[in-house]
């Protein structure tokens, strides 16, 4: 496992619709991508974030 995890939040209408977490930035701009081109109407943000912040 890495440091640094990459967190993809999916947003619609202002509230927040879905969070996943991503070992690489890659994996997180896929996923986003993909989503973009089914869901046209949610927002996608990309954040990296370090691991001890999601497991203690």
């Amino acid at each position: 496992m890495t440091e640094t995890m990459w967190k993809c939040d999916q947003v619609r209408a202002g509230q927040l619709y879905n969070r996943m977490m991503f070992d690489t930035r890659e994996e997180a701009v896929k996923f986003a991508q993909r989503m973009q081109q089914m869901e046209p109407d949610q927002m996608f943000s990309i954040e990296a974030i370090e691991a001890r912040q999601v497991w203690n």
